[in-house]
């Protein structure tokens, strides 16, 4: 009986001894393995992906090799990199291989209410949005302006400026009211220095008022295709119901570069007057953007900024019209360049410049620049 209780006791001790020892040794066991992670250096991810930036333990393998098959994969990155290669804020590069997302990109770029690319040859549409919103010229209704006039007088016809042109407002040559011009010399004014007062003697002397002579003008343009264009006033200035689109504009401006007076004289950076004067081109690209034919510019309040023009490289040519814009020669790069990577293939631009020598735009503006400083008329403008 006695040995009996001596036994239970020297049991009952024995497990409390090992389960005091086991207690000991597994707070050893957390000691060392805390020890360990404390000093041990900070994980990075590695280049076979093991460790990840900030992990305190591996990847799981079936992870690991995920991120490996990524690696391998041509334009992925893997999840590792992305953490530890940030991507930088960088100035995006059009490249308009893809039509539609060219077009989409494009879009994106552009501040104009309206927009198009016309391929000069066909009459194609190459690139457009709102082609058809109509909207206020401003002076890019001028075209027709000095189209019709080249049309309807000799150069050498004297043209009288009455006190109401004489009062249109800039941009101006000042005209002296009773005074006598050169057709020639008010046309050139009209279609290079974009002259209000000009485009109304014009006018005045072709039709016999401004407003007669604008119904000319909305005529000339269907005649010329442009069936959205009505004409108010002889010098894009705003008027009620005066209207016209981009499509309209790059219809017209297309027809009347195909004249060979018309093309020659879009072609001035600055010519002179009869008298000795300098009218200088409101269309900078013709010494901006490479392969840049003739162009016309407009501003208005109502219109914005509004621009047509031709553009010819590597035996392609284009129009580009645009309305509404704020950044008007933002948008003719945008479309210009837009335009020539349609028709010619990506890459053949570089920066708007063209890789084989001098284009027929350069040899064109050359070739204006020897014009306006040749001798011309006499008369008193």
């Amino acid at each position: 009986m006695i040995f009996r209780k001596v036994f239970s006791r020297m049991v009952i001790a024995g497990a409390a001894l090992l389960l005091a020892a086991t207690q000991v040794a597994a707070r050893d066991a957390e000691r060392v393995v805390a020890s360990k992670h404390k000093h041990a250096p900070a994980a990075t991810a590695s280049k076979g992906g093991q460790l990840t930036k900030k992990a305190k333990t591996p990847v799981a393998p079936q992870k690991q090799k995920k991120v490996q098959q990524a690696k391998k994969k041509p334009g992925k990155t893997s999840v590792a990199a992305k953490k530890t290669n940030p991507v930088r804020s960088v100035k995006a590069v059009a490249h308009y291989s893809d039509p539609v997302q060219g077009a989409s990109f494009l879009r994106e770029q552009l501040t104009s209410r309206s927009a198009v690319v016309m391929d000069a040859a066909t009459g194609e549409i190459l690139y457009a949005h709102n082609p058809d919103l109509p909207g206020q010229p401003a002076s890019t209704i001028k075209v027709l302006t000095g189209l019709i006039a080249m049309k309807s007088l000799p150069n050498s016809e004297l043209v009288p400026a009455s006190k109401r042109a004489a009062q249109m407002p800039r941009s101006k040559i000042y005209l002296q009211p009773g005074k006598k011009y050169l057709a020639d010399d008010l046309i050139n004014a009209v279609l290079l220095a974009s002259a209000n007062d000009a485009s109304v003697a014009l006018a005045e002397r072709i039709a016999g008022s401004e407003r007669a002579f604008a119904r000319l003008m909305t005529r000339k343009a269907e005649a010329l295709g442009a069936t959205n264009t009505v004409c108010k006033t002889a010098n894009g200035l705003t008027a009620p119901g005066q209207q016209t689109t981009a499509h309209d504009l790059a219809t017209i401006f297309r027809q009347a570069m195909r004249d060979e007076e018309f093309c020659r004289r879009m072609a001035f950076t600055a010519v002179k007057t009869s008298d000795g004067k300098l009218l200088r081109s409101h269309n900078r690209a013709l010494w901006q953007i490479d392969g840049a034919e003739g162009g016309k510019t407009g501003y208005t309040n109502a219109a914005r900024k509004t621009y047509v023009g031709k553009f010819s490289r590597f035996g392609h040519e284009i129009v580009v019209a645009i309305l509404g814009s704020e950044s008007m020669w933002e948008d003719i790069r945008h479309l210009v360049e837009f335009g020539f990577q349609a028709k010619i293939g990506q890459g053949v631009t570089v920066a708007g410049r063209e890789r084989h020598g001098e284009g027929a735009g350069e040899r064109q503006r050359h070739s204006s620049l020897r014009l306006a400083d040749g001798t011309r008329h006499s008369s008193s403008l």
